[in-house]
């Protein structure tokens, strides 16, 4: 489990309550910050035994500010053979994480929990930014043929193995998750789909940028659709 932080503080312990739930044994749980100061440390550290999973590492981001490399950051320290990346916030839908795992395990390169499957459904968070993730994924899925509709959620299950294989040249925010997404399909591997619960946070500011950070998902948007009706650019 690979959950990349900046100030935390207030959600880390509800987060680790959540993950010693609902995920599986034989997990650690990786956190990656970008600076010691980071108020998710000191709350990490005051939890009892009992309320955080039995493997913590804090990983230091040294690869680049921000937390797309504070993403690689945590896969690239992974050592297990499925890497899952969560948020911090309780966003995520916990419910579906054995299954995320499962499916990695049994091959998928990428499973990506959805929300715009049957099934799926978001909770809250701003209109715009909705809107545009369920235009890209819905498109995407029928017109690009990605066998996910949301390939922009941040919370998916890796296999390790085509993460070593895999180079990530995303430069901002959360949009190695797409990039991964539409690079494991068109690279022949297999991507899955599981119908998933996205809630807004409910404590703590988003650090979700969407002007500066449109530019870069667009990248990999159009990409995709080069691979599938252009001529394909190894990657």
């Amino acid at each position: 489990m690979v959950v990349p932080v900046f100030n935390e503080g207030a959600n880390i312990g509800p987060y680790c309550r959540a993950l010693v739930a609902w995920a599986e044994t034989g997990y650690e749980l990786i956190v990656v910050h970008d600076f010691d100061e980071d108020d998710t440390l000191p709350a990490l550290a005051a939890l009892p035994a009992n309320e955080r999973p039995r493997i913590v590492r804090v990983v230091k981001n040294e690869l680049g500010k921000g937390v797309r490399y504070a993403i690689e950051v945590g896969m690239r320290a992974a050592r297990a053979p499925v890497v899952v990346v969560s948020m911090a916030d309780l966003s995520d839908d916990f419910l579906k994480l054995s299954e995320l795992v499962d499916r990695a395990s049994r091959g998928a390169a990428v499973v990506c929990a959805s929300r715009y499957s049957p099934g799926g459904r978001q909770v809250g968070g701003p209109v715009l930014k909705g809107f545009l993730s369920r235009a890209a994924g819905l498109s995407l899925h029928w017109f690009a043929g990605l066998p996910t509709s949301d390939p922009t959620n941040s919370f998916k299950a890796y296999r390790r193995d085509f993460l070593e294989r895999t180079q990530i040249e995303s430069k901002a925010g959360f949009c190695l998750g797409l990039e991964l997404t539409v690079k494991a399909h068109f690279g022949g591997y297999r991507v899955e789909d599981v119908p998933a619960t996205w809630t807004d946070r409910i404590a703590g500011d988003s650090r979700f940028k969407l002007l500066q950070w449109l530019p870069h998902y667009l990248e990999w948007y159009v990409w995709a659709f080069r691979q599938r009706y252009g001529r394909r650019t190894p990657f």
